[in-house]
């Protein structure tokens, strides 16, 4: 029997592929770069045919350095930047328009006119989502409407729409599947939560032809087998998730009360809340962690919207830094309290603030402040925008966690991580392997090939690598808090 799993894990600025082990370790690795596009302030897109061709490029090269045959590969799974949308021809493949990226705000206007009319508290109740440009629905009602013919084309059912996820999967078995699973769904504003299945009065809200839709399976399933020509045998892909939920699963949080907390171009904290989706009062969402065998097990989540995309924008963007490893020599030699803060609300804020009109800013500026005090005030803002997750959580109801079990990229910077247990007061825990979002959807894809029992035998692989204690004074976490808050309500559109 087939022993190995391979993961696609495809982000917002790469595209990945890891080959795992079936004890969950990795075995070989492939990442490739591509292009993000800004044709308008606030517009974020992405080319959905560099999308998949440095995604098959980064699979060939992961099977390739593994040493393996293809049909050593038990399983796929596959999980991806959510939100982002597609729209293709139903029989070319082929996208009619660029990727509108989860972080694009084009359609803020539409959302605060479906807010006026009353309609967020309905939306709300069916999707556990805020209306926000965020979310799928009005990126693709955005396409409809704007693209030449596309309105007429999707009544006649020739095209279709799906999540990075579904596009992919779509191109891999050859334009023969066209599914999606039900953490990706829940995150489009047309699939309602309670029922799991789309929603007819939000399809009619958004005006959505249903023609467009996929199937939604849950995250273990049957998703399709590979055309055998694109990676050199027929594999099975047979999970599927959200990169946060994904991530979710790969820290073993499966447990109500459990919390992750994902670093990558944005940060994304979720709780698992178990089998009752819980309303928050303060403006978190709630959302499908993961659905396993027909059941759903809910989550509350926070979403930050630039987190690693801060230390991009210091590298590529105004170039304080060559390389996001040198962030933390530059942190260490400041320590914490510079005095400078950089609210990085490059596309608005997102939890608890939802304020899309928001914009960055830098504070606190003076003769002396140079490079490093900017670095290491882009690396604590992460921190900061963390601590207000954990905070609205908190208003909630919700008992401070034992432990944040944290991933992503910027985990790796050690300075960070202290400083993150410090802003929180809260241990930080850092896993053996720090690619979750990946291991994640390994283990949903070996769940369903047969290769774990349940979801114990899965928590069994995780395993801690260091542990982050806080030891900051409470009178000075107030104050560096405090004075984050200060620089929020600055850059507030309301402000």
């Amino acid at each position: 029997m087939a022993q190995y799993l391979l993961a696609i894990d495809q982000g917002t600025t790469s595209s990945r592929a890891i080959v795992f082990s079936a004890q969950g370790l990795p075995v070989a690795r492939a990442q490739q770069e591509f292009k993000q596009y800004f044709p308008k302030d606030g517009w974020v897109e992405h080319d959905g045919e560099e999308i998949w061709l440095t995604t098959l490029k980064v699979c060939r090269e992961a099977i390739e350095q593994s040493g393996l045959n293809p049909a050593d590969i038990a399983a796929i799974g596959i999980t991806n930047q959510r939100e982002t949308t597609l729209v293709w021809d139903a029989v070319t493949g082929t996208p009619i328009h660029p990727a509108i990226v989860w972080q694009d705000r084009r359609t803020a206007d539409y959302c605060a006119s479906l807010k006026a009319a009353g309609h967020e508290a309905d939306v709300a109740n069916r999707t556990g989502l805020l209306i926000d440009p965020y979310f799928s629905a009005t990126k693709l009602r955005w396409v409809l409407e704007n693209v030449p013919g596309a309105r007429e084309r999707a009544e006649r059912g020739e095209l279709r729409f799906g999540t990075v996820d579904c596009f992919l999967l779509w191109r891999l078995t050859g334009g023969k599947v066209h599914r999606t699973d039900a953490t990706n769904a829940s995150r489009t504003l047309l699939f309602n939560i309670h029922s799991q299945q789309w929603d007819a009065e939000l399809l009619r809200l958004f005006d959505i032809p249903v023609s467009l839709l996929p199937e939604v399976l849950d995250c273990a399933a049957e998703f399709g087998d590979t055309d055998a020509s694109l990676l050199g045998a027929s594999i099975p892909v047979r999970g599927m998730a959200g990169d946060q939920q994904a991530a979710l699963i790969g820290q073993a949080c499966f447990q109500p009360g459990m919390v992750k907390s994902t670093y990558g171009t944005g940060c994304f904290m979720i709780q698992n809340t178990g089998d009752q989706p819980v309303v928050s009062r303060n403006r978190l969402l709630t959302t499908v962690g993961y659905r396993l065998n027909g059941k759903v097990s809910y989550a509350v989540e926070g979403s930050i919207f630039v987190a690693g995309a801060a230390v991009q924008w210091l590298r590529d963007g105004i170039k304080l830094i060559s390389h996001a490893r040198d962030t933390e020599a530059l942190a260490e030699q400041t320590g914490d309290a510079c005095g400078v803060y950089l609210v990085p609300a490059f596309t608005g804020l997102g939890a608890p603030y939802w304020d899309p009109r928001a914009r960055g800013a830098i504070f606190g500026l003076t003769r002396d402040t140079g490079i490093k005090e900017i670095v290491t005030a882009g690396l604590q803002s992460v921190c900061y925008q963390t601590r207000d997750l954990l905070e609205a959580m908190a208003q909630d109801g919700a008992a401070a966690p034992s432990a944040l079990r944290v991933d992503g990229g910027m985990v790796e910077n050690n300075w960070v991580m202290q400083f993150l247990s410090d802003i929180l007061g809260v241990p930080v825990e850092r896993p053996e392997v720090t690619e979750t979002t990946a291991l994640g959807v390994a283990y949903l894809a070996g769940l369903q090939a047969g290769l774990y029992r349940d979801l114990d035998e899965v928590a069994s692989h995780w395993h801690r690598q260091q542990r982050f204690a806080p030891r900051m004074a409470d009178e000075h976490r107030k104050k560096l808090y405090d004075g984050w808050l200060d620089a929020v309500k600055r850059v507030r559109s309301g402000a």
